[in-house]
């Protein structure tokens, strides 16, 4: 064996009772569970808890995890795959110019690094640029807004038949190239765009290749239980698998309102559909300053809207719609400015308003706040993040009870202050939610993280600790893991998880990070890759 966990407390990934074992490592993958194991190397795991690593089911890591190899923050909480292309915005499938707007219009989420080799286009391009060393595996979705950005543009119309013909083959062939499924971003544009017939037939082509459907639905304020009927739709007509990113019921519309949206999915299930959803164990949000902006906004392009920003009239447009009636892109919610918290600048000028609420910044300018939002976008040319305090504790706990309940951090890594979730995710869960609270029992809590989350992905030999399976595990000690990343701290490795191994190969070992880089694409078992 090439490492043998002892006396481990092994709980499996499949919700089964945890039991003692010794778990032997050879080639990658778990070779012998059984006892008196020997190896090369032994970790005496003393009782400590060995599960499968855990995957992050909703991650924002495209660019960071090529740009900062060491990805600290997700194999330090013991992640061991990310699923990539969320929100349906993303850098594949591009031409240069597409490539260009993604880069403008994402960098409040993922910074555009000075000097970074952009040397790919398609899917499959990107994916083989993760084969060259990556710290975790990754699996991939085509982002519906980066598709229709290359096929339509940014223009809000339908898509014509021509335009609706290219998309679905562009996505066919990024499918069979490696994509796990298709991603939507409905409160973004230009993925907002398409209506309901558009998504539905592009859901067609991911249920027919083997893939599922991941929509950031329409809203998750005013009419998110007629978003999330939506999506149910789309995958009932399409007969695609349907996973609700970030499933929540958020702001004060919405306050108790989970077992609604529950009973919806449970109904729907009845009825034969396919539906898992992922969460992350936070109350505020997190995005990029500029989602707030109405939909028509953003027609044309990151240019177009900053041009829009320094006209009288379209500022005076964009500030009622956000202030008094509630635009599409802040979720049919008229703004409390009190809510939304600048979490990331670009430029050195705007950094004091970094952990600042848009209505302290106004206040202490002497401004009204539709106007130094304006003004701050303008500066930082859309590249500005922030968090939004719109979340409810008692929807969060209803929702990560639900049996399609799986992990995902929804975590940004770039920016001055970013959202703790990106990481904090999973030791949380099984720290304050599992040990604290007691909301899940630590089997049921693994079970979500790993096992639950594998078989959405269809990766048939990761999620469990079982002989053959690829060795993608993590050690830690159930008395103390706990996140340690605070909204003012929100860089702080996890505590109690001292073991992180990516097939088969420590990235985390005596609980400090290896130089190893184990990981690579999990690809579309379709795809023949």
């Amino acid at each position: 064996m090439d490492i043998v966990f002892r006396g481990a407390r092994v709980v499996d990934g499949t919700g089964a009772p945890g039991y003692p074992a010794d778990v032997g490592v050879r080639d990658g993958r778990i070779a012998e569970i059984g006892a008196d194991l020997g190896g090369k190397r032994v970790v005496e795991a003393d009782g400590r808890v060995l599960a499968p690593g855990f995957i992050d089911m909703h991650s924002h890591s495209d660019l960071q995890v090529l740009a900062d190899p060491a990805h600290l923050a997700k194999v330090s909480q013991g992640v061991t795959t990310e699923v990539l292309g969320q929100d349906g915005l993303s850098y594949a499938p591009v031409d240069d110019d597409v490539l260009a707007a993604m880069r403008a219009q994402l960098a409040g989420w993922n910074d555009d690094p000075a000097g970074f080799d952009w040397n790919w286009r398609s899917v499959g391009e990107y994916l083989d640029r993760l084969d060259r060393g990556i710290a975790v595996n990754a699996a991939y979705l085509v982002p519906q807004g980066t598709l229709r950005v290359l096929c339509v543009g940014y223009e809000d119309r339908p898509a014509t038949p021509a335009e609706l013909d290219r998309m679905r083959e562009v996505l066919a062939t990024s499918l069979r190239e490696g994509a796990v499924g298709l991603s939507s971003g409905l409160t973004y544009t230009p993925g907002m765009y398409a209506d309901t017939a558009e998504l539905t037939e592009l859901c067609r082509v991911v249920g027919e290749l083997g893939g599922y459907y991941c929509p950031h639905h329409r809203s998750y304020g005013a009419g998110a239980l007629e978003a999330y009927a939506e999506m149910v739709r789309v995958s009932r007509d399409s007969g695609c698998p349907l996973h609700l990113a970030h499933a929540t019921m958020n702001f004060e519309v919405n306050r108790g309102r989970a077992g609604e949206l529950l009973a919806l999915l449970d109904d729907a299930a009845a009825a034969g559909a396919d539906i898992t959803l992922d969460t992350y164990p936070y109350l505020p949000g997190a995005t990029y300053l500029s989602a707030l902006l109405p939909s028509w906004a953003g027609e044309g392009g990151p240019d177009a809207t900053l041009g829009r920003l320094t006209d009288p009239a379209a500022r005076e447009r964009i500030r009622a719609e956000i202030e008094e009636t509630g635009s599409d892109g802040c979720h049919g919610v008229p703004v409390d400015w009190a809510t939304i918290e600048v979490n990331g600048v670009r430029r050195e000028e705007n950094a004091h308003l970094v952990g600042l609420s848009v209505a302290e910044a106004a206040r202490r300018a002497g401004r009204p706040p539709a106007e130094l939002y304006f003004d701050v976008l303008v500066s930082e040319r859309l590249g500005t993040s922030c968090l939004m305090h719109v979340g409810h504790e008692d929807n969060v706990r209803a929702i990560m009870r639900h049996p399609g309940h799986t992990g995902g951090s929804d975590g940004l890594l770039v920016g001055d202050r970013p959202h703790p979730r990106a990481w904090g995710t999973f030791p949380r869960y099984l720290g304050h939610y599992v040990r604290e609270l007691g909301v899940l029992g630590l089997e049921e809590c693994v079970h979500h993280l790993t096992g639950r989350a594998a078989r959405r992905l269809r990766l048939a030999d990761r999620g469990l600790v079982r002989e053959g399976y690829a060795a993608d595990l993590v050690l830690f000690d159930p008395g103390t893991v706990a996140d340690t990343a605070t909204f003012d701290e929100p860089r702080q490795v996890a505590a109690g998880i001292t073991h992180v191994v990516v097939n088969g190969v420590p990235v985390v070992d005596e609980g400090g990070r290896t130089d190893a880089l184990p990981g690579r694409s999990l690809r579309n078992p379709r795809s023949g890759a």
